[in-house]
């Protein structure tokens, strides 16, 4: 797959994801940008990976905790994307505001297991952790 075909089928994802650990649009926007143009350098290693979804999913969350540390960002709940992935009965303000307030670690293993659906070890890959810190996290989180 070219660089152009993953982006294509994988843009509207990335941005969805980003803008759950965000919490707002245009940073979302900003930091999957920046993610993207550093892959495209990199793309002929990740492209022969087993998943350079997950690769570039790492390199989100990464950028994402990074900013946060170096800015130290105060999150804005956006309503639209909470309520399209809202449990069914369950206040998309609620919800997003216990997220914003976990710290940004806990906040990147739920957004990753609930919002993205994947397993403590993809997660574990993505965040370069173990599965056991992973679920360490998610049960402090809850």
């Amino acid at each position: 797959m070219s660089f152009d075909e993953f982006c294509a089928a994988r843009l509207p994802g990335l941005l969805r994801y980003a803008v759950m650990l965000t919490g707002e649009r245009e940073l979302a926007h900003d930091i999957v940008q920046e993610v993207l143009v550093r892959a495209h350098g990199r793309w002929r290693r990740m492209a022969v990976t087993d998943r350079p979804d997950l690769y570039i999913k790492r390199m989100v969350t990464n950028e994402f905790l990074t900013w946060r540390r170096l800015r130290r960002l105060v999150t804005v709940p956006i309503q639209v994307e909470v309520a399209q992935v809202s449990p069914s009965g369950a206040d998309p303000d609620d919800l997003w505001q216990r997220l914003a307030e976990l710290p940004r670690q806990q906040r990147a293993v739920l957004v990753l297991r609930y919002y993205e659906g994947l397993n403590d070890l993809e997660i574990a890959d993505v965040l370069d952790c173990a599965p056991g810190t992973v679920r360490g996290y998610a049960s402090r989180a809850c």
